[in-house]
């Protein structure tokens, strides 16, 4: 199974190259739109702020759009962000900035009354509903973490963690093959290990009845 992380110059990809390449993945790094389309799963990945991500990764809006009828896509940290409706991170006040639209919810800071923000470090999951990335992962298994925004749990959430408020830690779409992590599974051990392990398995079964979420 060959996966394609799309490379439009956000970050250091290399862990997350090795990280795929574990659970058993070929991967290919690239920003060629017409590679990206003909590509058999994509990862979509993120740093930084949401406004500069999605406004660098515009080029490949179309191909995401489009894969996300009929290929597997993750999402992780900002990446996982550009794929939900709209964010408030980089708005005027009351107003939002458009997301890819395909995941629905919206991105918001995360509240600071009683916890430091940016959210950094470990923290739990809780499993909110039954979808292959999060095969093998259990209530109070940890992740890696490093965000100020998040989209609050909500019926696109696989898997949440409570850090002033409850936000997707895991989300997908209504179809289930659009995808993504707010943490970062390259970081997050055994734990973020297995997620990439399912999203390959998932990609590799996507043509047939049992890759369905």
């Amino acid at each position: 199974m060959k996966v394609t992380i799309i490379d439009y110059g956000v970050g250091n990809l290399r862990s997350l190259q090795r990280g795929l390449e574990r659970a058993g993945a070929t991967v290919e790094v690239s920003d060629d739109p017409e590679e990206l389309a003909a590509a058999d799963a994509l990862v979509l990945p993120g740093v930084g702020a949401f406004e500069e991500c999605i406004r660098n990764s515009e080029p490949f809006h179309d191909v995401l759009v489009d894969a996300a009828e009929d290929t597997p896509i993750l999402g992780i940290c900002v990446g996982l962000q550009l794929l939900f409706t709209e964010s408030t991170e980089g708005a005027p006040d009351g107003e939002t900035i458009d997301g890819l639209d395909l995941i629905s919810g919206r991105v918001e800071r995360l509240p600071n009354d009683e916890v430091k923000v940016p959210h950094m470090g470990w923290n739990e999951l809780s499993i909110e509903s039954d979808h292959r990335l999060a095969d093998g992962i259990e209530d109070d298994d940890f992740a890696y973490f490093v965000h100020s925004y998040g989209s609050a749990r909500a019926e696109h959430t696989i898997a949440s963690c409570d850090y002033g408020f409850e936000f997707a830690a895991m989300a997908a779409n209504e179809d289930g093959n659009v995808m993504g992590t707010q943490f970062h599974p390259e970081k997050s051990d055994e734990t973020g290990l297995r997620v990439l392990e399912n999203f390959v398995r998932y990609a590799e079964a996507y043509d047939t009845p049992q890759a369905t979420n």
